[in-house]
This record gives C-alpha cells, sequence and structure tokens, in this order.
C-alpha cells in the first residue's frame, strides 16, 4: 500500500499508542451513542470515524499529517486497508456533510440518518479494532 508523502509519514507507534488511538475513537462513539442532540450524535460519530482511520494508520506505522484534505485521505486510506469502498462513500457523505455544517451555515441531521451513521461507524470501529487487537503488535 502506498502512503503518499504529501500526507503521511512513516512513525514509530507503541502498541500502547495504538491502543490509545483506538480507544480514542471508541471514546467518541460511546458519545455518540448516549447523546440526545442529533447534531452533537453526528458530529462524535464522524469524529470516531476519523479516529478509527487514525488508529488503523497508526497499526500500520504511519501518522497523517494536518494538511488540507487530510480527513479525505484518512477515510480514502481506510477503505483501502479495510478493502470496503462503501467507507469511501459514507465516510466521504459524512465529511461533506461536517464540511456544510462548518462553512455553510449548518447542517440538519435526522434521526434516520443518525442511526446509519452510528451503526456504519461502529461496524468499522468493530473491524478495525479486530485487526488492531487481534496481533496485539504492529505489522512491521
Amino acid at each position: 500500500m502506498k502512503f503518499e508523502p504529501e500526507f503521511f509519514v512513516k512513525l514509530k507507534f507503541s502498541q500502547n499508542q495504538i491502543e490509545k488511538n483506538l480507544n480514542n475513537a471508541v471514546k467518541d462513539l460511546g458519545i455518540a451513542k448516549k447523546v440526545d442532540i442529533l447534531d452533537v450524535r453526528f458530529t462524535y460519530a464522524y469524529s470516531a470515524l476519523i479516529k478509527a482511520g487514525i488508529a488503523l494508520l497508526s497499526y500500520h506505522q504511519v501518522k497523517i499529517k494536518s494538511v488540507v484534505g487530510h480527513q479525505a485521505k484518512i477515510i480514502e486510506k481506510l477503505a483501502e486497508i479495510l478493502r470496503d469502498d462503501s467507507i469511501r462513500v459514507m465516510g466521504n457523505a459524512m465529511r461533506t456533510k461536517r464540511n456544510l455544517d462548518f462553512y455553510a451555515g449548518g447542517i440538519e441531521v435526522t434521526e434516520k440518518e443518525c442511526r446509519e451513521y452510528l451503526s456504519f461507524v461502529a461496524f468499522i470501529l468493530k473491524r478495525t479494532q479486530d485487526i488492531i487487537q487481534k496481533t496485539k503488535r504492529s505489522p512491521f
């Protein structure tokens, strides 16, 4: 798998650091599941997705650079690593909605959308956990 140097840097992550990244994603998903405010639920679900990608990248000993487009790149690599193009589709739909919230005067998220997003992110996070916790070590 190719990690473009304009977006990624190789970095040695300990198992503890990888698990901290993973636990950070799990925490955000937990918040998303508990809160009743739909916008907040959506925001934390999206955050959990991005943090799951960061955890999986750290497992591969790669760190994302904070540059324009880095969240889209996290979604792209998450889809590549898990070999699941639905991640690219749903992840970018969530990213676009989040960008509308930030830059276009806000969004309205429905209960149905939140359920779909939460289910999707929970599934992706479970797959990420399975990979990271299966080996308890990085692949390199």
